[in-house]
C-alpha cells in the first residue's frame, strides 16, 4: 500500500491556541517599543538669521558639499578605468591563447599558412583541390553519368583535362541508374556514347549492409534490402579494369568523378560488395578523397563532386549544383522547379502526380501542396517546402524520367578521331558491348508510359581549377559557413562587379550573373556600378514565376506536337 502524506489540518483548539500566542507576542513587542520611545532624527537647525557672516558660512558649506561630490565622481571614474584595464588584459590573454592554438593546429596540418576559407572542407575551393588530386593520381578516370540525363551529367572541362593531360590516362563513362529509364532509351544512349568513350551500363546498390544495420531489435522492423542492395554491371567493370591493369604491368589507380547525386560512392560500394563509402540523399556527402582497395592491382579513389559553373542554365544549376535544397534560398529552389517543369511533358507530369491541369509551375506546386496536405496557417499552400520536396525527388532516385540522345553525332572540338582511338586502346570493346547487353536484359525497366519525357539542357560546364572558383555569397554557393568565417573572408578579399556578367544576363534568360558585393568601408563605388547591380537584381527577380505566362510560352520546345 502506498504511504499517504500527512494532513495539514489542525483541530480548532490547537489553532485558537496558536492565534492567542501570536496576539500576546505582538502586544509584548508594542509595549517594549513604547518604553524605549521613538527617536526621530534631529533636524539641522541651520544658521540663525541674527548670526554675523551668515552668507559666507552658507557659501562655504555649499562649496564643501560640491567638493565631496566631485571627489565621489573621481573615485567612481577611477574604479571604472581599473575595471576596463583588467578586461582589456584578460581579452588580450584570451586572444593570445586562441592564436597559439590556431597556429599549433595549422603547423600540425598539411595546409599550413592557408586561409580558413581554404581549410574549410565545405568550400568550393577545397572541392576543386581534392578533385584535381584525384585526376592527377588516377590512371583511369570513371566519369559517372545519370542515365536519366547523360548529356547533362557530362562536363567538357573535365573530359578535356583528362584527354590533354597526357601520361596515357584513360577516360571511361559509367551509365548509372539504368533501372530508372526505359530499356530502349538505355540502348540508344549506349550506342551514342560508345562512339566517343568506352561506356559501361551500371545499376549501383543504394543501400549496402554493414555492421550497424545487422543489429536489429525486436521492436524495429527488419530493413528490406532485396531491391536496394542489388547491383548490376559490377563484374563487367571489374573485369575491364583488371584486364587493363594486366596490360600496364602495374597496380592502377581508378578515380571516380562526376556531378552531385550521380552515384559515385554507390558504385565503389557495389564494386567492393559492402559499404565502405558514405552515401546519402543530400548533395555533397563526400567532401575529401577516399581510397578503397578492390584488390592488389586496383585502387579506387572517391572524389568530391564537380562544381557547376554559375554561367549554366537554371535547369543545369537546379539538377547539378552542389547545394542542399533544405538549406538554400526559396527563390532559387522555385526557379529550379520552374525550369524542370518547363522542360518536361506537361501531360506526363499530370499523370505522374495525379493532378488536374495547371497553367504554370506555381499553380502546379499549389495544387500538389493541397493534395499532400502541406498547408500554412489559414489553409494557404506551403509552396516553398513543396518545391524543396519536388527538387529532392528529381535529384534523387525516385523520379523516373528520360531524355533522348541528340539526332546526329557531333563530338566536342577537343575529341578528335585520334583521341577517341587512344581512349579505346587497351579495352576489349566487343566483350564490353556483350556484357552491357546482358546487364540491360537482366534488369527490370519502367515503361515509357510510366516515365516522364525530359528535354536535356546539354553538357554542364564545371569548374575544376582552384583559381577559377568564385565563392558566392548566396545560398546556392555557400556550404554551411559560419558568420564569423564569412566576415573574415570579406576582410581578406574584395570583389567588384564585372560588366561581362551584366552583358551575359541581357543575352540569355537562363544565365545568372555572379557578382560579389565589396565591403563599403574599403572600396568606393561609382553610381554606374549601383545601377548595374539594381538591373541585375531586377533581372534575377524576373526569372521567378509569372502567373500570367503559361508554361508552354516560356519553353522553346512544344511538347504538344509529340503528345496528343
Amino acid at each position: 500500500a502506498e504511504l499517504r502524506k500527512a494532513s495539514k489540518r489542525l483541530s480548532c483548539h490547537k489553532r485558537y491556541k496558536i492565534q492567542k500566542k501570536i496576539r500576546e507576542h505582538h502586544r509584548k513587542v508594542r509595549k517594549e517599543a513604547k518604553k524605549r520611545g521613538h527617536k526621530k532624527p534631529k533636524k539641522d537647525p541651520g544658521i540663525p538669521s541674527a548670526a554675523p557672516f551668515k552668507e559666507e558660512l552658507l557659501r562655504e558649506a555649499e562649496q564643501r558639499k560640491q567638493r565631496l561630490e566631485e571627489l565621489k565622481q573621481k573615485q567612481k571614474l577611477n574604479r571604472q578605468k581599473e575595471h576596463e584595464k583588467k578586461r582589456k588584459l584578460e581579452a588580450k590573454k584570451n586572444a593570445a591563447t586562441i592564436k597559439e592554438k590556431a597556429e599549433g593546429k595549422e603547423s600540425s596540418g598539411k595546409s599550413k599558412g592557408k586561409t580558413k576559407r581554404l581549410l574549410n572542407k565545405n568550400s568550393k575551393t577545397s572541392f576543386c583541390r581534392e578533385l584535381m588530386k584525384v585526376l592527377e593520381a588516377s590512371d583511369v578516370v570513371l566519369e559517372v553519368l545519370d542515365a536519366r540525363d547523360p548529356m547533362g551529367c557530362r562536363c567538357p572541362q573535365l573530359e578535356q583535362a583528362v584527354i590533354c593531360s597526357g601520361g596515357n590516362k584513360k577516360l571511361l563513362l559509367v551509365l548509372n541508374k539504368i533501372d530508372l529509364v526505359p530499356k530502349d532509351n538505355v540502348e540508344k544512349w549506349l550506342n551514342y556514347l560508345k562512339k566517343e568513350f568506352p561506356t559501361v551500363a551500371f545499376k549501383s546498390a543504394t543501400r549496402m549492409k554493414d555492421k550497424t544495420m545487422e543489429q536489429v531489435t525486436k521492436k524495429r522492423a527488419r530493413v528490406d534490402f532485396s531491391v536496394t542492395s542489388q547491383y548490376f554491371g559490377s563484374k563487367c567493370l571489374l573485369k575491364l579494369l583488371q584486364v587493363y591493369g594486366k596490360t600496364q604491368d602495374k597496380a592502377i589507380q581508378v578515380g571516380v568523378v562526376g556531378f552531385p547525386n550521380v552515384g559515385k560512392s554507390s558504385i565503389i560500394n557495389s564494386l567492393k560488395g559492402k559499404r565502405v563509402c558514405n552515401v546519402g540523399l543530400a548533395r555533397g556527402v563526400t567532401k575529401s578523397t577516399q581510397t578503397v582497395h578492390l584488390d592488389k592491382q586496383t585502387k579506387m579513389l572517391d572524389s568530391p563532386s564537380i562544381i557547376a559553373d554559375p554561367s549554366n542554365s537554371a535547369l543545369a544549376l537546379a539538377l547539378r549544383s552542389i547545394i542542399d535544397p533544405e538549406g538554400s534560398d526559396s527563390a532559387d529552389v522555385l526557379e529550379g522547379v520552374n525550369a524542370i517543369i518547363n522542360h518536361c511533358s506537361k501531360q506526363q507530369v499530370m499523370m505522374h502526380y495525379n493532378i488536374p491541369d495547371f497553367r504554370d509551375p506555381e499553380e502546379f506546386l499549389s495544387i500538389l501542396a493541397q493534395k499532400r496536405g502541406m498547408l500554412k496557417k489559414g489553409g494557404v499552400p506551403d509552396i516553398e517546402n513543396m518545391a524543396k520536396l519536388v527538387l529532392c525527388d528529381w535529384t534523387g532516385a525516385r523520379m523516373k524520367y528520360y531524355s533522348q540522345p541528340p539526332g546526329f553525332q557531333k563530338p566536342p572540338p577537343y575529341l578528335t578521331e585520334q583521341k577517341i582511338a587512344e581512349m579505346q586502346e587497351g579495352f576489349n570493346l566487343n566483350n564490353l558491348e556483350q556484357e552491357n547487353r546482358n546487364t540491360v536484359q537482366a534488369l527490370k525497366h519502367p515503361s515509357p508510359a510510366s516515365s516522364i519525357a525530359f528535354q536535356s539542357a546539354g553538357m554542364t560546364n564545371g569548374t575544376i581549377e582552384e583559381n577559377k572558383v568564385i565563392e558566392e555569397g548566396s545560398a546556392w554557393g555557400n556550404m554551411e559557413t559560419s558568420k564569423e568565417e564569412e566576415e573574415e573572408e570579406e576582410e581578406e578579399e574584395e570583389f567588384t562587379e564585372s560588366d561581362d556578367d551584366e552583358d551575359n544576363v541581357e543575352e540569355d534568360d537562363d544565365v545568372k550573373a555572379v557578382t560579389r558585393k565589396a565591403k563599403p568601408g574599403k572600396q568606393q563605388r561609382t553610381p554606374t556600378n549601383s545601377k548595374e547591380q539594381r538591373a541585375g537584381n531586377e533581372r534575377s527577380r524576373s526569372l521567378s514565376f509569372s502567373l500570367d505566362k503559361p508554361a508552354d510560352e516560356d519553353d522553346a520546345y512544344d511538347f504538344n506536337t509529340d503528345y496528343v
